[in-house]
């Protein structure tokens, strides 16, 4: 069954399908399983990727209580025989190179959501490659085979389901959620398991007694939205009931890029003013090469007590000038000090949202085509020739860019 969506008339959303044909391929710890991979003496041990901060942990880890993104000290603490390893991002990306491949070897309709899992659609490829559950069997054993790395699988009739169903399954599983049986499977759940439950509305629901996916689907919409308002009320009900129209998308392009910095417990502006410097240079060159501009500038901060605030800023006109995004951040990052320096700060990030494609701008008076002789151009180049530390600011010459984490093609 059809029904149209208002937003794209001539893509008709997918309201049911017979078969379980969507399957979410979501690597196992993936940056630590990469660490594994490569040096085998740490197979079977605790390993933590990351330096101040753990980017990733192992399942070994994991068992005793590490989470990310924890402070490595704590992470030391709960875990005290851990392996600390610093990141090699350029090997994680080529791993995620080589994933990716396999997955468009599968099938053609692949939807990448980080480089370590992607939503597949195999729903038209029984009489090549058999059913999906087979399908599915298959890339598992080739990623572990050819990439030698663990991947969890979910396969159901929607997106939703498929991607809780890989969860379910981890680590290094396989899980199929049968037509029809997809509220037996869905119902006995934790809440946090929805999309849109973070550790706020999970509050609120166990504040109410909902702690089962069931019981949030019982209660009715109605009763939700006098708990979380009308439209998270509308999203979780139904989840809650498996509903999920959305197709598997190819060719989507980014709606936001970030990068974020972990600063310690450091509280001197100048160097947090340094680090801001630091993300938009970075920021600036993705978006340039990406051919993108940006429209809205938003900062996030992590502070000492590990809460969080967002200030955001959406500019007159899009841009992807280096100078006018690090403009708005230093606003952004003006407001903010106050704060700061009452609380302390242990990581700062930047994103770019609000995306357009940079062909689409409107060119103003006197309708000269864009400069390619810009600063940011011959910036960019001078990086691009000679590795992204070729020229950085001076207030970054002792402090570095920081870590810069893979991405997908956009």
């Amino acid at each position: 069954m059809f029904v149209s969506d208002p937003a794209a008339p001539r893509r008709p959303r997918i309201q049911s399908r017979d078969e379980a044909s969507i399957l979410h391929a979501d690597l196992d710890s993936f940056y630590a399983s990469v660490e594994q991979r490569d040096q085998p003496w740490l197979r079977g041990k605790p390993v933590l990727v990351g330096g101040g901060v753990v980017l990733a942990a192992s399942y070994e880890a994991k068992a005793l209580g590490v989470r990310t993104p924890m402070n490595a000290g704590q992470a030391l603490r709960v875990c005290p025989h851990a392996v600390v390893v610093p990141p090699r991002m350029s090997a994680y990306a080529e791993a995620s190179k080589a994933v990716f491949a396999i997955f468009h070897d599968t099938t053609p309709i692949v939807e990448g959501i980080s480089i370590d899992e992607a939503f597949l659609d195999v729903g038209g490829l029984r009489r090549i490659s058999g059913e999906p559950v087979d399908i599915a069997r298959r890339l598992r054993e080739r990623i572990r085979t050819e990439v030698g790395l663990p991947i969890s699988v979910g396969i159901a009739r929607n997106k939703f389901l498929a991607k809780v169903a890989s969860a379910v399954a981890k680590p290094d599983g396989l899980r199929l959620v049968e037509p029809g049986g997809e509220l037996d499977f869905l119902h006995p759940l934790p809440v946090e398991r929805l999309w849109g439950v973070g550790k706020v509305t999970a509050a609120t629901l166990h504040a109410n007694n909902i702690t089962r996916v069931g019981q949030l689907a019982e209660l009715g919409e109605a009763h939700l939205r006098a708990i979380l308002g009308p439209a998270a009320a509308r999203h979780l009900f139904a989840l809650s009931w498996a509903r999920d129209p959305r197709r598997v998308e190819t060719g989507k392009r980014r709606r936001s890029i970030g990068a974020q910095r972990a600063l310690g417990r450091r509280r001197e502006p100048d160097e947090i003013a340094a680090y801001l410097d630091g993300l938009t240079d970075r920021l600036g060159r993705r978006l340039r090469a990406a051919d993108r501009v940006c429209r809205t500038v938003v900062l996030r901060l992590r502070f000492d007590d590990f809460t969080r605030a967002t200030r955001s800023h959406t500019l007159v006109e899009a841009t992807d000038a280096t100078t006018a995004i690090r403009q708005a951040a230093h606003r952004l990052l003006d407001t903010a000090t106050p704060l700061i320096a009452e609380r302390g700060i242990t990581l700062i990030g930047l994103s770019l949202t609000n995306l357009d494609d940079a062909d689409t701008m409107q060119l103003t008076l006197p309708l000269e085509p864009r400069a390619d002789n810009t600063l940011d151009a011959t910036l960019d180049d001078l990086r691009r020739r000679f590795g992204s530390a070729a020229v950085t600011r001076a207030a970054l010459l002792d402090r570095g860019e920081g870590l810069s984490v893979p991405l997908l093609p956009d």
